[in-house]
């Protein structure tokens, strides 16, 4: 694994600076730059890997920071019920998705419109949720925070009821190394804790790195399948391009779900979502923004024999005859799942770091 050019530079002014052991990195704050006497936790980024795109500099993972991070991800003061946290939807053993239902559900049952995406490797990600509405990973749980049909609350009642709380006080302030609970830094701690979330680990992984791993006659016969008719949209070691496209999906008649365009406001963008990185794809299902499909079986014949035509439907799946899909015979799925499944990362699903108890 290779140490980011982000991480050379906190190890140095670490080194520089340090005091009976713990290391003093410096967190850019609303309130300006703060020195924090506390441990920094080791962000490599894997061998296989581009480099990331969080700004590790300006808020480097500390060990209090991410425990306040982990803390508040799994706490349901951050709705209005007290009920309903991130890891109310976002569930580890599931990649940190929510089998229960094919949308979220929030507050008082109330039904989202979208599949809660899988956690890993946002520190790489350009933008975040299905239709990109989020551009910097600080402020994304504010959409899930404020959303009448996830959990309902305002960011300033949250930091009130946090500020109020008999521990988060102190949570912060060795987080942070001075007094004050705000927004800025939850968003800041929540972040430590989810850019450490690097699923990197899975059999593909390990071949890609030439580790001591061989892929079955059925999985190397997949990923020939996959490279030719997949890796154009899911690309590279994060299995995605992180481009927005209309994979020929019905319009649901009942969320009406125009995707991208609800953030451009361009036509060009009805019923584009993020193409989804394919990892740990085998324990994230249901699949689509919609949760519609249940299985990876349900998924390749969508491909193969379910999609729809539509102004913006991208032209990879415009076959020569009229028709829409990507040509894949039965014997091509059974393979092409058994490679999917090398995209498993158990490490990362038990990885205790990131589980509530």
């Amino acid at each position: 694994m290779k140490i980011t050019k982000y991480l050379i530079l906190i190890l140095f002014i670490w080194s520089c600076s340090s005091e009976s052991g713990n290391g003093e990195s410096v967190i850019t704050t609303d309130d300006g730059p703060l020195t924090v006497t506390n441990p920094l936790l080791d962000f490599t980024v894997p061998a296989n890997f581009p480099d990331a795109t969080y700004s590790i500099l300006q808020n480097p993972p500390t060990e209090k920071g991410f425990e306040l991070g982990k803390k508040l991800f799994y706490d349901g003061q951050l709705a209005s019920d007290g009920v309903v946290s991130c890891g109310f939807c976002h569930i580890q053993s599931f990649a940190f998705t929510h089998h229960t239902h094919i949308t979220s559900h929030g507050v008082d049952g109330q039904i989202g419109t979208r599949n809660a995406q899988p956690l890993h490797n946002l520190a790489f990600m350009n933008e975040f949720t299905w239709d990109g509405a989020a551009t910097f990973l600080d402020t994304q749980p504010i959409i899930p925070i404020t959303s009448e049909v996830e959990m309902n609350e305002t960011v300033s009642n949250v930091i009130l009821k946090l500020a109020a709380d008999d521990t988060y006080p102190t949570l912060f302030e060795e987080a942070f190394g001075s007094e004050g609970v705000s927004a800025d830094r939850m968003f800041k701690a929540l972040s430590q804790f989810m850019v450490m979330m690097v699923s990197a680990n899975s059999k593909f992984d390990k071949l890609e790195r030439g580790e001591a791993v061989t892929f079955t006659d059925q999985e190397n016969a997949g990923r020939a399948i996959f490279d030719a008719k997949c890796a154009s949209c899911h690309a590279g070691a994060l299995q995605t391009d992180q481009s927005y496209r209309n994979n020929g999906l019905a319009m649901d008649p009942v969320f009406n779900d125009i995707g991208r365009e609800r953030v451009t406001g361009l036509p060009d963008d009805n019923r584009k979502f993020k193409v989804p990185s394919l990892r740990n794809i085998e324990v994230t299902f249901p699949y689509m923004h919609d949760g519609r499909l249940a299985t990876l079986e349900d998924v390749l014949n969508f491909y193969t024999d379910g999609m729809v035509d539509s102004p913006t439907l991208d032209e990879q799946f415009r076959r020569p005859d009229g028709t829409f899909g990507i040509d894949i015979t039965p014997e091509e799925k059974v393979q092409l799942i058994a490679f999917l499944k090398t995209l498993t990362d158990n490490d990362f699903i038990e990885d205790r770091r990131f589980s509530e108890f």
